[in-house]
């Protein structure tokens, strides 16, 4: 009897516990794309902490034109972490404590959600873990922003049957993208906005067209270029598709799908015209097809910032899935 009733709490505390995380994962984030909930009080966020935090996480975006923040920041004091600011999908909680810490929460108020808790006896300390784990925390951001960003396309997608057909493929490609022109091995689609349009380009070479003894980035540059002489022009004569040669394009080694991926962030232009703007391609190493499997987007929006209509365009690429190669029947 004793027993049992040292049991009960227990298992009422577990029952509750259970309660609570259930009504955590069951309550949705909210917010921009991209954006961070950043919870300090005023007096670190005007000092070197602070700086430290827009220097690392509303740093220049790679590639665009002009200077975009990696995330953009709204910060709110300590008092105010519990209420809207708990549903945004990136948190960071920056503390003076007695102790130096760093920990990451997943899904601590709502889901899917990235929660940090940093804090330090001073400021030296906290900006010593800042440091330390911004990469980390980058990346797990960015991860989660790409799921939200491919969760939001998936509500609504186009017929995709014309890629897999020609490249054994699928791409969840949002409504509002139209195709523009498909040939053998080429796909261009396109999507009006205001002001502009985002292209999304499917297509594919030999595997020796890129890994051979010239530099990738050159290789690249090359391919992507005789690929807008061949298809991307403008409506004046000899006005084709280029690579900008004012900027040097940034190079990453990456992986998509296990495959290794060469990813290359830099900006376009017309010949002998005046339409430019920023272009993500990826280079797919495909081993198993004996192929370079190439999937880019870029688009011209002179008047739009572009961070997002290209991070959208990240999030159409990396939702690429491979088909296994048919077999010839016998």
């Amino acid at each position: 009897m004793k027993k049992a009733l040292f049991l009960l709490p227990f298992f009422s505390i577990l029952i509750f516990s259970c309660l609570r995380k259930s009504e955590k994962e069951s309550e949705k984030t909210s917010g921009k794309i991209n954006t961070i909930s950043v919870i300090i009080d005023d007096q670190l966020w005007n000092g070197e902490v602070g700086d430290s935090i827009r220097n690392k996480f509303a740093s220049p975006v790679i590639g665009l034109p002009k200077e975009e923040p990696l995330f953009s920041i709204n910060q709110y004091p300590i008092r105010l972490l519990e209420g809207f600011t708990s549903n945004s999908r990136n948190i960071i909680v920056v503390k003076k404590e007695s102790e130096t810490k760093y920990e990451f929460v997943g899904n601590e108020f709502a889901a899917p959600q990235n929660v940090f808790h940093i804090s330090g006896k001073t400021a030296a300390a906290i900006l010593s873990v800042i440091e330390a784990n911004a990469p980390e925390i980058i990346g797990k951001m960015r991860k989660t922003e790409i799921a939200e960003n491919q969760r939001i396309i998936d509500t609504a997608l186009i017929d995709s049957r014309r890629i897999r057909s020609k490249f054994n493929i699928s791409l969840h490609i949002p409504k509002g993208y139209n195709y523009g022109m498909v040939r053998r091995k080429f796909i261009w689609l396109k999507k009006e906005i205001t002001s502009g349009n985002t292209s999304i380009l499917v297509y594919q070479v030999p595997i020796s067209a890129l890994m051979n003894r010239q530099s990738v980035t050159n290789n690249i540059i090359r391919i992507r270029d005789s690929i807008g002489n061949l298809y991307i022009h403008g409506t004046a004569p000899k006005t084709q598709m280029l690579t900008e040669d004012s900027y040097a394009p940034y190079l990453f080694k990456i992986r998509i799908q296990g495959k290794k991926t060469f990813e290359t962030k830099g900006t376009w232009e017309l010949k002998n015209d005046f339409m430019s703007g920023p272009f993500i391609n990826y280079a797919i190493i495909d081993r198993a097809n004996n192929r370079v499997l190439v999937l880019e987007g870029f688009c011209y929006a002179p008047s739009k910032e572009k961070r997002d209509l290209m991070f959208e365009m990240e999030s159409i690429i990396k939702s690429v899935e491979f088909f296994k190669k048919k077999k010839n029947k016998k």
